[in-house]
């Protein structure tokens, strides 16, 4: 494939892992509709710098974090702290091909979300760096 796909792919496959779903929390890739649940995370990957060779880039991920209205900000944070743990600092090279890492962490409350004033959103984003090696 192409290396917007390897990027998105590489991402979105953390989130498919034992280890996430261990957690509980319904995720989601970026466009992809409506959801009707009280909590879940909506990830988004933007591939948006370059990297050390035509097939590496660097960019940003965000997540959109979905909870109840009205409940106040704590699960927001509790989510956060997953995503921080499973994110921040990560790094994994997956052997003779590419590696993803992962750095610090940042987290703004967006308010009720529009599309379901319902819910309340929160945007997680953290830094990434992807090195694939040229084939």
């Amino acid at each position: 494939m192409g290396k917007y796909n390897d990027i998105e792919t590489t991402v979105y496959a953390i989130f498919d892992t034992s280890a996430w779903k261990a957690n509980g929390i319904s995720t989601y890739p970026t466009n992809y509709g409506s959801n009707n649940s009280q909590e879940f995370i909506r990830v988004n990957v933007i591939p948006s710098g370059i990297g050390i060779n035509r097939r590496s880039g660097s960019g940003l991920l965000q997540i959109d974090i979905f909870i109840e209205a009205g409940k106040g900000s704590k699960r927001i944070t509790q989510i956060s702290d997953l995503l921080d743990a499973h994110l921040s600092g990560y790094f994994k090279t997956i052997s003779g091909g590419p590696s993803l890492q992962f750095f610090g962490s940042s987290l703004a409350f967006r308010g009720l979300d529009e599309d379901n004033p319902a819910l309340y959103r929160a945007l997680f984003s953290t830094p990434f760096q992807y090195y694939s090696p040229e084939v």
